[in-house]
C-alpha cells in the first residue's frame, strides 16, 4: 500500500466508539491483486522488467495512479492496470506481489480474504496459465506464513477471473476448477462491463455450474440492472461484484424523517430476499462514477439505503492502490458519513463471512472469530 496517505484517509488509529477500526477482524471479498501493488514494488519490478513508468519515486507514482483513477469513468479507471499487470509477468514477480498482498491484508486486520485476478493477463513473459496460478498460490502461502509468524492468522483464496472482453472464459473456468483443491475458491469475470454482458460467457458459466464451482460476477457497476439480471440468470452468480446499481431498481415513494417508503423492482426484490451479497466498494464506486445517478459524495452513495432495506451489504476496497484505501479506511469513512457504530461494522463483516466461498463449517468459524473480536 502507498506509504503516503490520502487527505480522506483516517489515521492508523481511526476509532469508532473508542475502538481501533484497524484492530477489528475483517473479511475482504472484492480485492484485485493487480490493484493492490505497493508503489515501491511497482518501481522495483518495473526496473527489472524494463517497463517505463511515469514517475520513479514511489510516493509520486502513487499520486499519479490515484489521479488517473479519479476520472469518474470505469474505462479510464482501468487504464493504470496496464502498468501493474505489465510488471507481473514472471513467476518471481507474481509470488512477490501475492506475498505482499497477504501481508498488507494482515496488517489491516483481515482474517480472510479473496484475491481476484485474471491469469490470462500474466502470460506475456512466457508463463502458462497453470504456472501463473501456481506462482500466486506460492506467494499467498508465503504471506500467510509470514503473517502467522507475526501472530496474525489469515487465510486467502484465489478468485480466478476471466476478462469479459476476450474469448478465454471457458478455458479460465476449467483452470479454476482444476485448482479448486490448490487455492482457487471461486470464479469471476471482470473488465469493461458495457457491451460485454455475462451472457457472452454462458458456456463458461454452464461448465462452472456443472462442477458446482462458486461464481461472483462484476455487475451493476458501469452497467445497470440488466447487467445484474444477466449475472444472475446467465452467470448463476452467488454474489454481485459491486452491484451498487441495484439501487436503480428501487423507487423511493416517500420520505418522512428517517422513514423511507420504497417500491422494489423484481431484480432488487430477488437480490434482497435471496440475500445475494453485494460486494460494495464505496471509494471505488465514487472514482468510477458508478453512483453518479445519486451524486458525487460518499453521503450520496446508496450504501445506507441498501443496508437499511435489508440487502446483504459487504464493504470492500476493490483496488487498494488505485483507490489509495484499505478496509480500515472504508469502514471508518462509512462510520463517519452514516453515523454507524460497532454493531453496524460487525454486521458488514458477518455478511461477508457468510458470503465467503468456503465450506459452511469454515464460514461459521469466521463468524465466531468476528464475534469474539468485536466483543473484545
Amino acid at each position: 500500500m502507498p506509504t503516503d496517505r490520502s487527505p480522506l484517509e483516517p489515521p492508523a488509529d481511526a476509532r469508532v466508539q473508542g475502538v481501533s477500526v484497524r484492530s477489528l477482524p475483517k473479511i475482504s471479498l472484492h480485492d484485485h491483486l493487480d490493484g493492490a501493488l505497493r508503489p515501491a514494488t511497482i518501481v522495483e519490478l518495473a526496473e527489472e522488467a524494463g517497463v517505463e513508468l511515469p514517475e520513479q519515486d514511489p510516493a509520486a507514482l502513487g499520486d499519479w495512479i490515484t489521479e488517473q483513477c479519479d476520472s469518474g469513468s470505469l474505462v479510464e479507471f482501468l487504464k493504470p492496470f496496464a502498468l501493474t499487470t505489465g510488471v507481473m509477468q514472471t513467476a518471481d514477480a507474481l509470488r512477490r506481489v501475492a506475498r505482499e498482498f497477504v501481508e498488507d491484508l494482515a496488517a489491516d486486520g483481515v482474517i480472510y480474504g479473496e484475491a481476484r485476478w485474471a491469469p490470462e493477463q500474466h502470460v506475456l513473459g512466457g508463463l502458462s496459465l497453470e504456472e501463473a496460478v501456481e506462482a500466486v498460490q506460492e506467494g499467498i502461502e508465503e504471506g500467510e506464513d509470514a503473517a502467522d509468524a507475526n501472530g496474525h492468522d489469515i487465510r486467502v483464496g484465489q478468485l480466478i477471473t476471466a476478462m469479459r472482453h476476450t474469448d478465454r472464459s471457458l478455458e479460465v473456468a476449467r483452470l479454476a476448477v482444476d485448482f479448486r483443491a490448490r487455492g482457487a475458491v471461486g470464479f469471476d469475470i471482470a473488465g469493461p462491463e458495457v457491451g460485454f454482458p455475462p451472457s457472452r460467457h454462458r458456456a463458461a458459466f454452464d461448465y462452472l455450474a456443472e462442477n458446482f464451482f462458486p461464481v461472483t460476477v462484476h455487475a451493476g457497476e458501469a452497467a445497470g440492472v440488466e447487467s445484474i439480471r444477466s449475472a444472475l440468470l446467465d452467470g448463476r452468480a452467488l454474489r454481485l461484484g459491486h452491484g451498487v446499481r441495484i439501487a436503480e431498481d428501487l423507487e423511493v415513494v416517500s420520505r418522512s424523517g428517517d422513514e423511507v417508503m420504497v417500491q422494489f423492482g423484481e431484480i432488487a426484490r430477488w437480490v434482497r430476499d435471496r440475500e445475494i451479497p453485494l460486494e460494495l466498494s464505496p471509494s471505488s464506486n465514487l472514482q468510477t462514477g458508478a453512483i453518479e445517478r445519486w451524486g458525487t459524495e460518499l453521503a450520496d452513495h446508496p450504501f445506507d439505503l441498501l443496508y437499511q432495506l435489508g440487502f446483504s451489504v459487504t464493504v470492500n476496497v476493490d483496488d487498494r492502490t488505485m483507490c489509495r484505501t484499505s478496509l480500515t479506511r472504508e469502514l471508518a469513512l462509512l462510520a463517519e458519513t452514516f453515523d454507524y457504530d460497532l454493531d453496524d461494522l460487525e454486521a458488514f463483516q458477518l455478511n461477508a463471512a457468510a458470503a465467503a466461498f468456503l465450506p459452511v463449517e469454515e464460514r461459521e468459524e469466521l463468524i465466531e472469530l468476528i464475534g469474539e473480536g468485536f466483543d473484545r
